[in-house]
Protein backbone atom coordinates (compact mmCIF):
# COMPACT_ATOMS: atom_id res chain seq x y z
CA UNK A 1 0.00 0.00 0.00
CA UNK A 2 1.48 3.51 -1.35
CA UNK A 3 2.25 5.72 2.37
CA UNK A 4 1.36 9.27 2.39
CA UNK A 5 3.43 11.89 3.84
CA UNK A 6 1.06 12.45 6.78
CA UNK A 7 -1.22 9.56 6.76
CA UNK A 8 -1.16 5.73 5.97
CA UNK A 9 -2.55 2.56 6.85
CA UNK A 10 -0.01 -0.47 8.12
CA UNK A 11 -1.53 -4.10 9.13
CA UNK A 12 -0.72 -5.74 12.14
CA UNK A 13 -1.18 -9.92 12.11
CA UNK A 14 -1.60 -11.91 14.88
CA UNK A 15 -2.14 -15.41 13.11
CA UNK A 16 -3.02 -17.39 16.51
CA UNK A 17 -5.26 -14.94 18.83
CA UNK A 18 -8.47 -16.54 19.98
CA UNK A 19 -8.66 -19.17 17.85
CA UNK A 20 -9.46 -17.55 14.64
CA UNK A 21 -6.08 -14.75 13.91
CA UNK A 22 -6.90 -11.54 13.63
CA UNK A 23 -5.72 -8.76 11.28
CA UNK A 24 -5.20 -5.30 12.03
CA UNK A 25 -5.24 -2.33 9.46
CA UNK A 26 -5.05 0.90 11.02
CA UNK A 27 -4.39 4.55 9.74
CA UNK A 28 -0.81 5.48 10.94
CA UNK A 29 0.00 9.18 11.73
CA UNK A 30 3.26 11.06 11.17
CA UNK A 31 2.17 12.54 14.88
CA UNK A 32 2.03 8.87 15.66
CA UNK A 33 5.95 8.55 14.24
CA UNK A 34 6.72 11.61 16.73
CA UNK A 35 5.72 10.34 19.16
CA UNK A 36 7.14 6.77 19.27
CA UNK A 37 10.75 8.70 18.43
CA UNK A 38 10.13 11.08 21.47
CA UNK A 39 9.69 7.79 23.35
CA UNK A 40 12.80 5.90 22.22
CA UNK A 41 14.92 9.75 22.56
CA UNK A 42 13.28 9.49 26.40
CA UNK A 43 14.69 6.18 27.25
CA UNK A 44 17.79 6.76 25.70
CA UNK A 45 18.45 9.88 27.60
CA UNK A 46 17.46 7.67 30.92
CA UNK A 47 19.93 4.64 29.96
CA UNK A 48 22.85 7.08 29.48
CA UNK A 49 24.88 10.31 29.94
CA UNK A 50 24.26 14.11 28.78
CA UNK A 51 26.83 13.33 26.67
CA UNK A 52 25.78 10.37 24.80
CA UNK A 53 22.29 11.73 24.41
CA UNK A 54 23.61 14.92 22.91
CA UNK A 55 25.11 12.66 20.04
CA UNK A 56 21.65 10.75 19.29
CA UNK A 57 20.79 10.62 15.54
CA UNK A 58 17.62 11.86 14.40
CA UNK A 59 15.53 8.67 13.03
CA UNK A 60 14.16 9.01 9.31
CA UNK A 61 10.60 9.36 8.53
CA UNK A 62 10.76 5.73 7.56
CA UNK A 63 12.67 4.51 11.08
CA UNK A 64 10.02 6.67 12.76
CA UNK A 65 6.75 5.10 10.64
CA UNK A 66 8.09 1.64 11.32
CA UNK A 67 8.62 2.12 15.36
CA UNK A 68 5.31 3.58 15.51
CA UNK A 69 4.06 0.08 13.87
CA UNK A 70 6.10 -2.02 16.34
CA UNK A 71 5.09 -0.09 19.27
CA UNK A 72 1.23 -0.59 17.97
CA UNK A 73 1.92 -4.15 16.88
CA UNK A 74 3.07 -5.04 20.78
CA UNK A 75 0.49 -2.78 22.26
CA UNK A 76 -2.14 -4.79 20.76
CA UNK A 77 -0.11 -8.33 21.28
CA UNK A 78 -0.25 -7.76 25.20
CA UNK A 79 -3.53 -6.86 25.30
CA UNK A 80 -4.86 -9.99 23.46
CA UNK A 81 -2.18 -11.77 25.63
CA UNK A 82 -3.81 -10.58 29.09
CA UNK A 83 -7.36 -11.25 27.72
CA UNK A 84 -6.69 -14.78 26.72
CA UNK A 85 -4.76 -15.29 30.21
CA UNK A 86 -8.42 -13.76 31.62
CA UNK A 87 -10.99 -15.40 29.69
CA UNK A 88 -10.00 -18.46 28.01
CA UNK A 89 -11.42 -21.52 28.96
CA UNK A 90 -8.78 -23.80 27.27
CA UNK A 91 -6.11 -21.86 29.29
CA UNK A 92 -5.60 -23.96 32.65
CA UNK A 93 -3.88 -20.72 34.17
CA UNK A 94 -6.73 -18.87 32.81
CA UNK A 95 -9.34 -16.81 35.38
CA UNK A 96 -12.26 -18.75 33.86
CA UNK A 97 -10.36 -22.30 33.96
CA UNK A 98 -9.88 -21.36 38.18
CA UNK A 99 -13.75 -21.36 38.45
CA UNK A 100 -14.31 -24.26 36.76
CA UNK A 101 -11.87 -25.95 39.07
CA UNK A 102 -13.32 -24.12 42.54
CA UNK A 103 -15.30 -27.00 44.13
CA UNK A 104 -17.02 -24.97 46.42
CA UNK A 105 -16.84 -21.97 44.57
CA UNK A 106 -15.28 -18.93 45.62
CA UNK A 107 -14.32 -15.11 44.35
CA UNK A 108 -13.17 -14.06 41.30
CA UNK A 109 -11.73 -10.56 40.73
CA UNK A 110 -11.82 -9.64 36.84
CA UNK A 111 -10.02 -6.93 35.55
CA UNK A 112 -11.81 -3.22 35.18
CA UNK A 113 -11.98 -4.00 31.08
CA UNK A 114 -14.12 -6.64 31.58
CA UNK A 115 -17.27 -4.98 33.18
CA UNK A 116 -18.72 -3.91 29.66
CA UNK A 117 -18.46 -7.55 28.76
CA UNK A 118 -20.26 -8.45 32.02
CA UNK A 119 -22.86 -6.18 31.22
CA UNK A 120 -23.11 -7.39 27.72
CA UNK A 121 -24.34 -10.91 28.90
CA UNK A 122 -26.62 -9.45 30.87
CA UNK A 123 -28.52 -7.74 28.09
CA UNK A 124 -28.38 -11.08 26.13
CA UNK A 125 -29.29 -13.27 28.60
CA UNK A 126 -32.32 -10.94 29.94
CA UNK A 127 -33.59 -10.16 26.19
CA UNK A 128 -33.04 -14.20 25.11
CA UNK A 129 -34.47 -15.30 28.01
CA UNK A 130 -31.92 -17.37 28.90
CA UNK A 131 -31.22 -19.02 25.46
CA UNK A 132 -27.74 -16.92 25.90
CA UNK A 133 -25.81 -17.82 28.62
CA UNK A 134 -21.98 -17.77 29.56
CA UNK A 135 -22.23 -20.70 31.67
CA UNK A 136 -22.27 -23.09 28.74
CA UNK A 137 -18.73 -23.94 28.69
CA UNK A 138 -19.91 -27.03 30.81
CA UNK A 139 -22.74 -27.83 27.89
CA UNK A 140 -19.77 -27.66 25.05
CA UNK A 141 -17.47 -29.59 27.75
CA UNK A 142 -19.85 -32.27 27.89
CA UNK A 143 -20.60 -32.26 23.76
CA UNK A 144 -16.88 -32.41 23.13
CA UNK A 145 -15.97 -29.21 22.40
CA UNK A 146 -13.95 -28.92 26.23
CA UNK A 147 -9.71 -27.88 27.23
CA UNK A 148 -9.18 -31.26 25.78
CA UNK A 149 -10.71 -31.09 22.50
CA UNK A 150 -11.90 -34.51 22.32
CA UNK A 151 -14.84 -33.67 20.20
CA UNK A 152 -16.37 -36.72 21.13
CA UNK A 153 -19.31 -36.42 22.92
CA UNK A 154 -20.08 -37.89 26.44
CA UNK A 155 -22.32 -40.78 27.43
CA UNK A 156 -26.21 -39.40 27.83
CA UNK A 157 -24.86 -36.07 27.28
CA UNK A 158 -27.98 -34.62 27.02
CA UNK A 159 -29.57 -35.81 29.63
CA UNK A 160 -27.31 -33.20 31.75
CA UNK A 161 -27.01 -30.32 28.92
CA UNK A 162 -28.96 -26.78 29.61
CA UNK A 163 -30.61 -25.36 32.57
CA UNK A 164 -33.44 -27.68 32.27
CA UNK A 165 -31.26 -30.31 34.13
CA UNK A 166 -29.82 -28.30 36.59
CA UNK A 167 -26.60 -26.46 34.94
CA UNK A 168 -25.34 -23.65 36.46
CA UNK A 169 -26.52 -19.87 35.18
CA UNK A 170 -25.63 -17.12 34.74
CA UNK A 171 -27.96 -15.05 36.75
CA UNK A 172 -28.91 -18.05 39.16
CA UNK A 173 -25.24 -19.53 39.95
CA UNK A 174 -23.34 -16.36 39.63
CA UNK A 175 -23.47 -13.62 42.14
CA UNK A 176 -22.00 -10.20 40.11
CA UNK A 177 -20.68 -7.07 41.72
CA UNK A 178 -18.76 -5.48 39.13
CA UNK A 179 -16.10 -6.95 37.70
CA UNK A 180 -16.13 -9.59 40.56
CA UNK A 181 -17.42 -12.39 40.28
CA UNK A 182 -18.78 -14.90 43.09
CA UNK A 183 -20.09 -18.45 42.96
CA UNK A 184 -20.90 -21.59 45.42
CA UNK A 185 -19.41 -24.07 43.32
CA UNK A 186 -17.66 -24.79 40.05
CA UNK A 187 -18.97 -22.83 37.11
CA UNK A 188 -17.42 -23.27 33.57
CA UNK A 189 -17.74 -20.30 31.92
CA UNK A 190 -17.58 -19.44 28.06
CA UNK A 191 -17.52 -16.54 26.40
CA UNK A 192 -17.45 -17.03 22.91
CA UNK A 193 -21.00 -15.49 21.84
CA UNK A 194 -19.63 -12.44 21.83
CA UNK A 195 -15.75 -12.56 23.29
CA UNK A 196 -14.13 -12.21 20.04
CA UNK A 197 -15.75 -9.26 19.44
CA UNK A 198 -15.56 -7.70 22.51
CA UNK A 199 -11.57 -8.34 22.03
CA UNK A 200 -11.88 -6.56 18.67
CA UNK A 201 -13.68 -3.58 20.71
CA UNK A 202 -10.53 -2.95 23.29
CA UNK A 203 -7.91 -3.42 20.39
CA UNK A 204 -9.88 -0.18 18.20
CA UNK A 205 -10.14 1.72 22.27
CA UNK A 206 -6.88 1.01 22.18
CA UNK A 207 -5.58 2.08 18.75
CA UNK A 208 -7.85 5.14 18.74
CA UNK A 209 -6.70 6.46 21.97
CA UNK A 210 -3.24 7.06 20.46
CA UNK A 211 -1.99 3.86 19.35
CA UNK A 212 1.58 3.89 19.79
CA UNK A 213 2.22 4.39 23.41
CA UNK A 214 2.20 0.55 24.76
CA UNK A 215 2.04 1.83 28.37
CA UNK A 216 -0.22 4.56 28.80
CA UNK A 217 -3.00 3.00 26.66
CA UNK A 218 -2.79 -0.40 28.29
CA UNK A 219 -3.37 1.65 32.07
CA UNK A 220 -5.90 3.58 30.06
CA UNK A 221 -7.96 0.79 28.65
CA UNK A 222 -7.79 -0.99 32.16
CA UNK A 223 -9.30 2.07 33.98
CA UNK A 224 -12.56 1.97 32.26
CA UNK A 225 -14.86 -0.29 29.95
CA UNK A 226 -16.83 2.64 28.48
CA UNK A 227 -15.97 1.09 24.50
CA UNK A 228 -13.91 2.35 21.89
CA UNK A 229 -16.04 5.67 21.02
CA UNK A 230 -14.51 6.95 24.53
CA UNK A 231 -12.35 9.15 22.67
CA UNK A 232 -13.29 10.24 19.36
CA UNK A 233 -10.32 13.41 19.32
CA UNK A 234 -7.72 11.02 18.28
CA UNK A 235 -10.43 9.21 15.73
CA UNK A 236 -8.56 6.88 13.22
CA UNK A 237 -9.52 5.10 10.22
CA UNK A 238 -8.75 1.18 10.97
CA UNK A 239 -10.07 -2.24 9.87
CA UNK A 240 -10.21 -5.08 12.42
CA UNK A 241 -10.74 -8.48 11.22
CA UNK A 242 -11.21 -11.61 13.76
CA UNK A 243 -12.45 -14.32 11.22
CA UNK A 244 -15.71 -13.25 10.72
CA UNK A 245 -16.23 -10.81 13.30
CA UNK A 246 -15.38 -7.38 11.48
CA UNK A 247 -15.28 -3.71 13.06
CA UNK A 248 -15.04 -0.72 10.43
CA UNK A 249 -14.20 2.54 10.65
CA UNK A 250 -13.29 4.52 7.13
CA UNK A 251 -14.57 7.58 7.76
CA UNK A 252 -11.37 9.25 9.02
CA UNK A 253 -9.31 7.51 5.97
CA UNK A 254 -6.80 9.44 4.06
CA UNK A 255 -8.19 9.17 0.74
CA UNK A 256 -11.85 9.83 -0.47
CA UNK A 257 -13.35 6.67 2.27
CA UNK A 258 -15.53 4.60 -0.48
CA UNK A 259 -17.36 1.06 2.29
CA UNK A 260 -15.69 -1.68 2.38
CA UNK A 261 -17.29 -4.38 0.60
CA UNK A 262 -17.56 -8.17 2.42
CA UNK A 263 -19.24 -11.24 0.97
CA UNK A 264 -21.56 -13.29 2.76
CA UNK A 265 -20.72 -16.87 2.60
CA UNK A 266 -23.28 -19.60 1.94
CA UNK A 267 -23.40 -22.19 4.78
CA UNK A 268 -22.93 -25.04 2.73
CA UNK A 269 -20.82 -24.28 0.39
CA UNK A 270 -17.95 -21.57 1.39
CA UNK A 271 -17.10 -21.07 -2.18
CA UNK A 272 -20.52 -18.94 -2.48
CA UNK A 273 -21.49 -16.13 -1.60
CA UNK A 274 -24.98 -15.36 -0.53
CA UNK A 275 -24.62 -11.52 -0.63
CA UNK A 276 -22.43 -8.66 -0.52
CA UNK A 277 -22.23 -6.19 2.37
CA UNK A 278 -20.99 -2.69 2.14
CA UNK A 279 -19.37 -1.18 5.29
CA UNK A 280 -18.40 2.29 6.03
CA UNK A 281 -18.91 2.81 9.62
CA UNK A 282 -19.72 0.18 11.95
CA UNK A 283 -19.81 -3.92 13.00
CA UNK A 284 -20.41 -6.70 10.69
CA UNK A 285 -20.71 -10.17 12.69
CA UNK A 286 -21.24 -13.51 11.12
CA UNK A 287 -22.10 -16.76 12.96
CA UNK A 288 -22.55 -20.33 11.68
CA UNK A 289 -22.09 -24.04 12.73
CA UNK A 290 -20.51 -24.27 9.10
CA UNK A 291 -16.67 -24.06 10.32
CA UNK A 292 -17.22 -25.31 13.55
CA UNK A 293 -19.16 -28.68 14.49
CA UNK A 294 -18.14 -32.15 14.54
CA UNK A 295 -19.99 -35.80 15.00
CA UNK A 296 -23.73 -36.49 15.94
CA UNK A 297 -25.67 -37.71 18.82
CA UNK A 298 -28.94 -38.64 18.78
CA UNK A 299 -29.41 -37.87 15.18
CA UNK A 300 -28.47 -34.60 15.92
CA UNK A 301 -25.17 -32.43 14.57
CA UNK A 302 -23.13 -31.35 17.13
CA UNK A 303 -21.81 -27.28 16.61
CA UNK A 304 -21.16 -24.67 19.31
CA UNK A 305 -23.90 -22.56 18.89
CA UNK A 306 -25.89 -24.06 21.95
CA UNK A 307 -29.46 -23.05 23.32
CA UNK A 308 -28.56 -22.53 26.66
CA UNK A 309 -32.05 -23.85 28.10
CA UNK A 310 -31.63 -27.65 26.88
CA UNK A 311 -27.58 -27.02 26.33
CA UNK A 312 -27.95 -28.37 22.67
CA UNK A 313 -26.98 -27.18 19.07
CA UNK A 314 -29.62 -24.58 17.93
CA UNK A 315 -30.82 -26.74 14.69
CA UNK A 316 -33.41 -23.72 13.34
CA UNK A 317 -31.13 -21.32 11.22
CA UNK A 318 -28.23 -22.24 9.09
CA UNK A 319 -26.62 -18.73 9.37
CA UNK A 320 -26.47 -15.36 10.88
CA UNK A 321 -25.49 -11.90 10.43
CA UNK A 322 -25.78 -8.87 12.79
CA UNK A 323 -24.74 -5.43 12.05
CA UNK A 324 -24.08 -2.79 14.79
CA UNK A 325 -23.77 0.81 13.97
CA UNK A 326 -20.62 2.48 15.29
CA UNK A 327 -22.47 4.47 17.70
CA UNK A 328 -22.82 1.73 19.97
CA UNK A 329 -20.85 1.51 23.25
CA UNK A 330 -19.26 -1.97 22.13
CA UNK A 331 -20.33 -2.72 18.56
CA UNK A 332 -18.18 -5.37 17.52
CA UNK A 333 -19.10 -6.93 20.63
CA UNK A 334 -22.78 -6.59 20.34
CA UNK A 335 -22.78 -7.82 16.82
CA UNK A 336 -21.08 -10.50 17.67
CA UNK A 337 -23.51 -11.44 20.60
CA UNK A 338 -26.30 -11.13 18.21
CA UNK A 339 -25.39 -13.21 15.79
CA UNK A 340 -25.19 -15.82 17.88
CA UNK A 341 -28.64 -14.79 19.87
CA UNK A 342 -30.33 -14.90 16.15
CA UNK A 343 -29.54 -18.90 16.23
CA UNK A 344 -32.44 -18.80 19.55
CA UNK A 345 -34.24 -15.77 19.45
CA UNK A 346 -36.16 -14.19 17.13
CA UNK A 347 -34.61 -11.03 15.87
CA UNK A 348 -38.09 -8.75 17.30
CA UNK A 349 -37.55 -10.08 20.69
CA UNK A 350 -33.83 -9.02 20.11
CA UNK A 351 -35.06 -5.21 19.25
CA UNK A 352 -36.56 -4.65 22.05
CA UNK A 353 -33.35 -4.19 23.92
CA UNK A 354 -30.63 -3.88 20.84
CA UNK A 355 -30.51 -1.45 17.97
CA UNK A 356 -29.36 -3.65 14.88
CA UNK A 357 -29.79 -4.67 11.58
CA UNK A 358 -29.96 -8.37 10.23
CA UNK A 359 -29.79 -10.98 7.81
CA UNK A 360 -30.29 -15.40 8.25
CA UNK A 361 -30.74 -18.33 6.49
CA UNK A 362 -33.10 -20.48 8.49
CA UNK A 363 -33.36 -24.63 8.34
CA UNK A 364 -35.09 -24.75 5.20
CA UNK A 365 -32.32 -22.48 3.17
CA UNK A 366 -34.65 -19.37 3.02
CA UNK A 367 -32.57 -15.63 3.84
CA UNK A 368 -34.52 -13.70 6.12
CA UNK A 369 -33.00 -9.55 6.32
CA UNK A 370 -34.53 -6.68 7.74
CA UNK A 371 -35.04 -3.68 5.85
CA UNK A 372 -31.61 -1.66 5.95
CA UNK A 373 -29.43 -4.62 6.57
CA UNK A 374 -26.19 -3.09 4.30
CA UNK A 375 -26.06 -5.73 2.09
CA UNK A 376 -26.88 -7.11 -1.61
CA UNK A 377 -28.63 -10.01 -1.24
CA UNK A 378 -28.68 -12.82 -3.92
CA UNK A 379 -31.20 -15.22 -2.10
CA UNK A 380 -34.98 -14.93 -1.26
Amino acid sequence: MERSRTTDMCTLAFPQALGTGIVVQVQLRMTDSAESDNQHANLTSQMTDSAESDNHTPKTTSQMTDSAESDMREAVAALLRTYEHTLSRFREDSLVAAMRRATHGGSFDFPDWAGGLFDLYDALHEASDGAIDPCVGEDLTRLGYGPAYTFAAQPNARAYTGTVHGRATWHGSVERHGCTLITRGPVSLDFGACGKGYAVDLIAALLRDGGCNTERNTERNADHHAGPNANRAADRALVIDAGGDLLVHLAQSPDQPVPLRVALEHPSDSTQAVGVAEIMDGALCASAPSRRHWGEQSGMRLHHLLNAIDGMPADSVAAAWAYVPQQAAFPCATADGLATALFVTPPDRLRARFRFECAFIDADGMLHASRDFPATLFLS
